[in-house]
């Protein structure tokens, strides 16, 4: 680590001259020899540093969001130049080329500051080594020696041995236990930020290896900066510990503002947005009426995010415009209403064994309603044939009273077959 910082050495002076006037300011407060005016000094110089990277964070996110956007692309091209190694970087440099997308202005802002970070590691291990360095003078340097942070020493480290520890004027337990838990409040900051970034600020419509290397991310930083971190000075987690906290902040702010498209902040930003509309009957702010602006740009395109909010502006009257305002509109209403309408819904489709009972519940009522149809003919055939059809009765004789037997009715309805016997002598 002192080899690496070595190599920014040439940054040391400006670094140190921060930190000396800050330290200024805050030693007329809190004291010049107080860990207060140290530490405020580290957290100043953070701040500065992170609004001069305030531009290359702004393309860092429109780099990481245009690579989401590429990355279905970008698996064509894997997928057709296979065997073609070559061919296959060319297509990616031209895609890249035509889409204005750069691979490393994600890492822009990380980059941008190492050399700051490189650069105060190798001004307070001078000053844990008793040695002046950039505009540090004796003075200053025996003065940063007495400063603690929560009892430990601006130049300690955690894996410092208890003599060195004691020379700084602190105990190796006071030290490792505040390095211990800014290393665990460094790791833990790392991995919500990049936590918040997956679960709320990614298209979920997009599944690409992008958002694994994401998330295989999530869990690796935090891991290399809690080994990394046993080697750092307290003054450098303090810088790192202010860093991560920062870009959290920074973050949380862009994903409330200016969510991805497609994403789940970007649902919620809009429903905040249906409601300003609602309570104020207009779109207030010009960042809002850019949003409102492009996404009637998109016309048939919106994703389901964007659908809605316009659909639910529509159910309270209001129509979004192409210059990004809204306008009342009964007609808007109305459409959304009908559009909104409940659909018939379509019979549940059964099972094989439901489709197979409800068959033979079928077949069983046909059956019975066809006996019953055969039965309630005979039935009237019966009736119409009970007279007799080759003899009429004698004129003079009474008609029989009663119910005739079962051979009459068996002749009279006719279904007996074959030659019919001969009648009785004394019946001609």
């Amino acid at each position: 680590m002192d080899t690496i910082a070595s190599l920014f050495s040439f940054i040391t002076w400006p670094v140190s001259w921060v930190i000396v006037q800050f330290h200024k300011l805050y030693g007329a407060i809190f004291g010049p020899d107080t860990g207060w005016a140290w530490g405020l000094s580290i957290v100043s110089l953070v701040v500065l540093i992170r609004i001069c990277l305030i531009p290359l964070f702004v393309k860092q996110i429109k780099s990481t969001r245009n690579m989401q956007a590429l990355q279905p692309k970008m698996k064509a091209i894997q997928e057709r130049y296979k065997s073609d190694k070559q061919r296959q970087s060319e297509e990616m440099m031209k895609l890249y080329k035509e889409t204005g997308t750069n691979p490393l202005s994600s890492c822009l802002p990380i980059l941008a500051q190492s050399p700051f970070f490189f650069a105060l590691y190798h001004v307070l291990a001078g000053i844990a080594n008793g040695k002046t360095i950039g505009v540090i003078n004796q003075p200053l340097l025996e003065s940063a020696q007495k400063a603690h942070i929560v009892g430990a020493p601006l130049a300690a480290k955690f894996m410092d041995s208890a003599s060195k520890v004691e020379g700084l004027g602190a105990t190796l337990t006071d030290v490792r236990v505040v390095t211990a838990i800014m290393i665990v409040l460094m790791s833990a900051s790392q991995f919500f930020t990049q936590r918040q970034l997956m679960t709320k600020n990614v298209d979920l419509t997009v599944k690409t290896p992008f958002m694994q290397q994401q998330k295989m991310l999530m869990y690796v930083f935090p891991v290399m900066f809690a080994v990394m971190g046993i080697n750092f000075p307290v003054g450098v987690l303090v810088y790192w510990l202010t860093t991560n906290v920062w870009t959290m902040g920074q973050q949380m702010y862009v994903i409330n503002q200016n969510p991805t498209p497609g994403s789940k902040a970007q649902a919620h930003y809009l429903d905040r947005l249906v409601k300003s509309v609602s309570a104020h009957g207009e779109v207030r702010g010009k960042r809002r009426r850019a949003v409102v602006q492009a996404i009637v740009a998109k016309g048939p395109d919106r994703n389901d995010n964007e659908r809605k909010f316009v659909t639910t502006l529509s159910k309270q009257g209001f129509a979004a415009q192409a210059d990004g305002s809204v306008v009342k509109s009964d007609t808007a209403a109305a459409e959304a209403e009908g559009a909104a309408a409940p659909k018939r819904q379509q019979p549940k489709r059964q099972t094989k064994a439901q489709r197979q009972s409800g068959a033979a519940q079928q077949d069983d009522a046909a059956a019975k309603t066809s006996l019953s149809k055969d039965s309630s003919e005979t039935s009237d055939a019966v009736e119409k044939k009970t007279e007799p059809q080759d003899a009429k009765p004698k004129q003079d004789a009474k008609p029989k009273q009663g119910k005739p037997t079962a051979g009459q009715a068996r002749a009279k309805s006719g279904q007996r077959k074959g030659q019919q016997r001969p009648k009785h002598p004394s019946k001609k």
